[in-house]
């Protein structure tokens, strides 16, 4: 890479950097109703919300009234999605008439959003209204993150509260979520992003004159015209970043220009994705009173985020050795020279795809600017490493905390196991009732990614939307599962999943790791806030400090390794090996 693709990662440093404890602060005095900047104004939105919906402010609710009130707000989300879209084509908001959405990509794009994955198996421009764009998309992306978010709000305070039986109120943590945190932040970077040229309208599609045309003017039938589809589009970029959602405006997501104009929008939606997830860190650290516990989380983070970036970089840079065998001379750009430059948009280089793979993947924003399945074979087996990681370096908008937190739970219990004393974490006893329940956790996603995925690669209707046999093919099947059931949302590309089976199965997949997974993390939070932490002793593990964090690291790479590493030796790592790519 050139000196300015090493400027845009120490650019995207140092923006992270300011903002994760500045924000980090500002959500733990949201969540823990002290005084914060425009905290009046919010007073006055969210009493309004609160008076309307009928919900009382001060009410607080156990772990399983907690869990009720996500899944019927979760599922009445998806049936009012569903029945939008399916009405799509007689509302109003359709300056291109576009048709109504069938029943199978209707039931898929419903989950799909309201689980916070946001797959899409279609083509945005051409399938969705602006209406739907706007009432059903982007609604979704605010509330499916801020339904994230106040899980893991959930959780902390099972963490810090002793002998209660209540976790907070579900509907006021997403309130808040939504109106203090997600909404300020989209609108500021919306008002941004359009100074940048995104575009934001409600106008049709235009068609144009193509630069190829005008250069052939004087030869016949060379009028080349596109259709430049128009739209509400910087409104939506904000949120689809800051609420690690994903789903694009456009097919091409962000490597569209209108979406991604140039490289310091690119920048900014990178610095979107991860702003909030690494944010809960420090959140937590000041919500449990010791941020020497958020730093452990944090670095953990860090570190696996780092990790993903220099192999990504690593990979891509020195572009495809065939290609260099073949005495190929590569293209250079202002943002990159030389490397590996297919399925990359030449105007934002390897740098700024490299920064966005990893952080799409890392998270569960799934809307990357280049071609994750046109990466070298090793550097494409890295965002699919990120997401069977859980997403958790840093994960998605507070699914990557309460993620964490599970993690932290599994190592204490360990580390307890090692030197033969009760568990503990934050002074609480971690006991048979947690171990159980994050054993489910832990075990919902693989069985899944591996169950589905074995049973797509012998049903010769899944085998039909492979475009790629082999290891390649094995990669593409795998990614697709680790994606949906992550709630992910990115595509390998390669696979064609708009049929009745992928989009029954998937959808299937996206609820699994989305709910079977949030209603185990409560039931700890509610098992944990009734116990009375004991007194640290002599004996007692520590969990803030450099061992814990490596022991943490270690539990985290070792768990991934084992339950995966066959599918990625045999799937990228052999391509890689073999040089078919």
């Amino acid at each position: 890479m050139s000196a300015a693709g090493w400027i845009q990662f120490a650019v995207f440093g140092v923006l992270v950097a300011i903002s994760t404890p500045l924000l980090g602060i500002y959500m733990y005095k949201v969540y823990t109703g002290r005084k914060h900047v425009g905290s009046r104004v919010f007073d006055v939105v969210d009493n309004g919300i609160y008076k309307i919906c009928r919900i009382n402010p001060e009410g607080e609710q156990r772990w399983n009234v907690y869990a009720v009130s996500l899944l019927l707000f979760s599922a009445a989300g998806i049936l009012f999605m569903y029945g939008l879209l399916r009405l799509q084509g007689h509302l109003p908001l359709n300056p291109d008439h576009i048709a109504s959405v069938n029943q199978g990509i209707s039931f898929n794009t419903a989950v799909s959003f309201v689980t916070n994955t946001d797959w899409q198996v279609y083509a945005g421009e051409s399938t969705m209204s602006q209406l739907s764009q706007m009432l059903a998309l982007v609604v979704q992306m605010f509330l499916s993150a801020a339904v994230g978010m106040a899980v893991a709000v959930a959780l902390v305070r099972g963490l810090t509260r002793s002998r209660r039986t209540t976790l907070g109120s579900f509907w006021v943590d997403t309130v808040r979520s939504t109106t203090r945190i997600l909404l300020p932040i989209s609108f500021v970077f919306a008002i941004v992003f359009m100074s940048q040229g995104v575009i934001q309208n409600f106008s049709a599609a235009k068609q144009v004159t193509t630069v190829a045309a005008v250069a052939t003017h004087q030869q016949k039938n060379t009028a080349l015209q596109q259709t430049a589809t128009q739209g509400p589009v910087g409104s939506q970029m904000p949120i689809e970043e800051l609420g690690d959602n994903g789903g694009g405006f456009y097919n091409a997501n962000t490597a569209h220009p209108y979406q991604n104009p140039n490289p310091f929008t690119s920048i900014l939606l990178s610095w979107l994705v991860v702003m909030v997830p690494f944010a809960f860190a420090v959140t937590f650290g000041k919500m449990v009173g010791s941020m020497r516990q958020g730093l452990v989380i944090l670095a953990s983070m860090v570190i696996l985020f780092v990790l993903g970036l220099v192999a990504i970089g690593a990979f891509e840079g020195p572009g495809n050795p065939k290609l260099t065998k073949a005495g190929v001379t590569q293209v250079a750009t202002s943002s990159n020279i030389g490397g590996n430059l297919e399925g990359k948009e030449t105007r934002l280089g390897v740098s700024s795809s490299a920064i966005e793979g990893n952080s799409v993947t890392a998270t569960s924003a799934g809307s990357p600017n280049s071609a994750h399945e046109s990466f070298t074979p090793l550097g494409g087996s890295v965002p699919l490493i990120n997401m069977l990681l859980g997403e958790v370096s840093p994960g998605g908008a507070g699914g990557g905390l309460y993620g964490k937190l599970i993690l932290v739970i599994l190592s204490v219990f360990i580390a307890g196991l090692m030197v033969g004393r009760t568990p503990e974490y934050l002074g609480k006893k971690i006991q048979a009732r947690e171990m159980k329940l994050a054993v489910i956790y832990i075990l919902a996603v693989p069985a899944t990614v591996l169950g589905f995925g074995a049973w797509a690669i012998v049903n010769p209707t899944a085998l039909a939307g492979l475009s790629a046999s082999g290891a390649h093919g094995l990669t593409e099947m795998a990614y697709t599962f680790a994606s949906t059931t992550n709630n992910n949302g990115s595509a390998f590309a390669g696979i064609t999943t708009g049929t009745t089976w992928y989009e029954v199965v998937l959808g299937l997949a996206m609820l699994i790791g989305r709910y079977v997974l949030i209603v185990p993390v409560l039931a700890i939070a509610g098992s944990l806030v009734r116990k009375q932490p004991v007194p640290a002793t002599a004996g007692t593990f520590r969990t803030d400090t450099p061992l814990f964090l490596g022991l943490l690291l270690a539990v985290t790479v070792i768990l991934v390794g084992l339950t995966y590493f066959a599918v990625v030796a045999l799937g990228p790592i052999v391509e890689q090996l073999t040089g078919h790519f």
